[in-house]
């Protein structure tokens, strides 16, 4: 399986994850095959302990599978090294957590300029207009400790695609939060996968929210039991 440059962003082939507890091997995901084009809108979901964060982890290149391979743009992760790895994440991949992780001691629109300067663009203007695109223009000088947690995902969100990545990966991103709020970030995250065309891959244990993806993949003890794609 490859990644065609025109039409498949991301496909893993026999994605197989095991490890050692108390000397037996527990198989966390089990011959995980599928693709994804270009724009496309993706759910990951599931129970605790179906493997869900785990595939996010194998797809996006942070661990190495016990069997099996990833291919994102074009590029078999397990052909390169952890520095290439990382520069790859760099260059096409945003990251959005349930917990937001923004850097205390930085104003929200810091917070978003920090990628965008490691890449050596400019930063400022680029980091206003992103908080005005999740309605937090006038919020930009306020520190993480003066928001809500809705605005804080909303200033996490703006970071991520601060760089405009080809593709985002986002787990349980409104899991800290209540279902109305949870939603509008999802609505952002949508809106802007249709706007800039970003990928966006979605982990969540809530089939509400999945159900606003174009496919959901449902995992159950580290098997896919469903793949549904919606009209």
């Amino acid at each position: 399986m490859t990644s065609s440059a025109n039409g498949t962003m991301l496909s893993c082939e026999g994605l197989t994850q095991t490890y050692l507890s108390g000397g037996r091997r527990l198989t966390v995901l089990n011959n995980i095959t599928f693709s994804l084009e270009r724009g496309g809108f993706l759910a990951i979901v599931g129970p605790s302990g179906s493997g869900k964060t785990t595939l996010l982890g194998l797809l996006a290149g942070l661990d190495r599978p016990s069997a099996g391979r990833v291919v994102l743009d074009g590029h078999d992760l397990g052909s390169m090294t952890e520095d290439e790895r990382a520069e790859l994440r760099s260059q096409k991949v945003g990251f959005v957590f349930q917990s937001f992780h923004l850097i205390p001691t930085l104003t929200a629109r810091e917070n978003v300029q920090v990628p965008l300067e490691l890449r050596g663009e400019p930063a400022e203007e680029r980091a206003q207009e992103l908080l005005a695109r999740v309605g937090l223009g006038d919020r930009s000088h306020h520190y993480p400790s003066q928001l809500s947690g809705g605005e804080q995902q909303r200033v996490a969100l703006a970071r991520a695609f601060s760089a405009r990545p080809q593709i985002l990966f986002a787990d349980e991103p409104t899991g800290n939060l209540d279902a109305k709020t949870g939603g509008s970030i999802v609505d952002l995250m949508t809106g802007l996968n249709r706007e800039i065309g970003t990928t966006l891959v979605l982990v969540t244990h809530d089939r509400d929210l999945a159900a606003k993806a174009r496919r959901m993949i449902r995992l159950a003890d580290g098997n896919v039991v469903e793949d549904i794609t919606h009209s």
